[in-house]
């Protein structure tokens, strides 16, 4: 339909305790669901029966679970990997720190240019920005006029605010995404629009 919008609801699942600063990437990892209030004021913002989303990894089904528990109503989810978090390689469950001090030596051609450069093993920010544009492309398409919540990562719902707003893979790094803040894109047929970006709890 000409007229249609797809409303984006974007999602960053809850927060992975870590107190050394692991890389994650697409590690499954859990994350702390424990803050019944933060879940409570974003089910809030959400419609009830969007359709879900999620990346497949476990710490989204446990946010998804827990927007449930605080009263959202949502329906069984549509796995979509393409929106799982950038893939770090070999570099995933260690941390910055622990690189650095064992002069990893792709680090500083990485650091020179993090949004172009695959970790050995991984991938590149940009390569997420390009599975994350076709699938919100693919998804607005079968499901246009709806709204769609999309429990994902940082890295890509930065990679989708890179699409909306036709930004090179360097300058949407620059955005702060927080553990459950809530972004909000619609698909019209005009283009992208943006309704909030890293909204959280007051």
């Amino acid at each position: 339909m000409k007229n249609s919008v797809t409303r984006w609801w974007l999602v960053r699942h809850g927060p992975v305790p870590c107190p050394h600063g692991r890389i994650h990437g697409q590690l499954d990892v859990s994350c702390d669901v424990s803050d019944d209030e933060d879940f409570r004021q974003l089910a809030q913002r959400i419609p009830s029966h969007a359709l879900l989303v999620e990346s497949g990894l476990m710490r989204c089904r446990q946010t998804s679970g827990a927007l449930e528990a605080a009263g959202l109503v949502l329906p069984p989810p549509l796995i979509e990997p393409d929106l799982m978090e950038q893939n770090f390689g070999r570099w995933q469950g260690r941390s910055w720190t622990d690189l650095t001090l064992d002069k990893e030596p792709e680090l500083a051609d990485f650091w020179r240019d993090p949004a172009h450069t695959a970790p050995p093993g991984g991938e590149s920010f940009a390569e997420i920005c390009l599975r994350v544009k076709d699938t919100l492309a693919r998804l607005s398409l079968i499901h246009g006029d709806r709204d769609i919540l999309a429990v994902i990562h940082a890295g890509a719902i930065r990679a989708a605010l890179a699409v909306a707003l036709g930004l090179d893979p360097s300058q949407a790094l620059r955005f702060a995404v927080q553990p459950l803040s809530l972004t909000r894109l619609d698909a019209t047929a005009d283009g992208w629009r943006v309704e909030c970006v890293n909204v959280t709890a007051p």
